[in-house]
């Protein structure tokens, strides 16, 4: 009778190893990646220093945002206002620097409202198919029929003015985007072997969409995500501009460069400086986005 040798069996603490050098190995990929990218770098920074300029918007504020001083309405920037006062005597300055908090505010919260439920419908709609398919993505087909701005901005008067509001319409703008995307990443993946084994080993539908379809699907969400950052700022400040965003006296970019419309000419900074604002936070946005885009391909890890 012959012994038959035993089953080589995994060191667990060599099986660690190994996963931590591969965890260390994709980190340093990824930052030598993101360190050739310059464009990335320099998104990075932008919104690295919009949310320590939103942190520290007390500290960095040279006046009181809300503080109306009729008497120096409309002086131009100088030692003292260093972005110049609006039509109310009120520092600019520190106006865009509070400003930061509720344009990073409404971009965040579009983002968690949004992002999960076009995630939900996607996922739900590509996996399960047919009539529940048919439903949500017509559903998706309905929003996606306008432009985001003009959907935005028929939700918001239907709601009504204010930032809460606001945030609403834009998240309805914006998920069906998300959905589509979610779907065709669920439609290349279901029928994948380990799916089908997934099911023979009894795994329900909801287990096998949560914990094996949508980690597959993050990335790319992440990417798009990235991305619509700059046209959900834009598209609050567009809001804000035409009434239906934040309220006066919130000190919002999109609300102040309506303000100073009327003194665009002869007081040119009122409007000017809070629309730079915007400007480098959108392309700070759209910089990191495609930064993102680069380092997720595998293509580029490849080269």
């Amino acid at each position: 009778m012959t012994i038959q040798p035993a089953p080589p069996t995994l060191d667990l603490t060599e099986a660690r190893r190994r996963r931590a050098e591969a965890r260390w190995r994709y980190s340093m990929d990824t930052y030598v990646l993101w360190r050739r990218n310059r464009l990335m770098v320099l998104g990075t920074a932008i919104i690295s220093g919009l949310l320590l300029v939103a942190a520290l918007a007390p500290l960095l504020a040279t006046h009181n945002p809300y503080e109306q001083i009729l008497n120096d309405r409309l002086l131009a920037p100088s030692m003292t206002h260093w972005f110049g006062t609006d039509s109310l005597g009120r520092d600019i300055y520190s106006r865009v620097v509070y400003g930061s908090r509720v344009t990073l505010t409404i971009a965040l919260l579009v983002a968690a409202i949004s992002t999960p439920l076009g995630m939900l419908m996607g996922i739900v709609a590509g996996y399960l198919g047919g009539m529940v398919d048919e439903i949500l993505m017509r559903l998706a087909d309905v929003f996606l029929a306008f432009p985001r701005l003009i959907l935005a901005i028929a939700f918001a008067a239907a709601l009504g003015p204010g930032v809460e509001n606001a945030i609403i319409a834009i998240a309805i703008a914006h998920w069906p985007s998300y959905a589509r995307l979610a779907r065709a990443e669920t439609l290349n993946v279901k029928n994948n072997d380990y799916i089908q084994a997934m099911r023979v080993l009894g795994a329900g539908k909801a287990r096998i969409m949560a914990g094996h379809i949508l980690p597959l699907t993050l990335s790319s969400i992440i990417v798009r995500m990235s991305l619509d950052m700059g046209t959900i700022i834009l598209t609050a400040a567009g809001l804000g501009f035409l009434g239906l965003g934040a309220q006066p006296p919130m000190p919002e970019w999109g609300l102040m460069v309506s303000d100073g419309r009327q003194f665009l000419v002869d007081q040119w900074w009122v409007s000017t400086l809070p629309g730079l604002a915007i400007l480098v936070v959108v392309m700070g946005f759209n910089l990191l986005g495609d930064g993102i885009r680069d380092v997720l391909d595998p293509r580029q890890r490849q080269a």
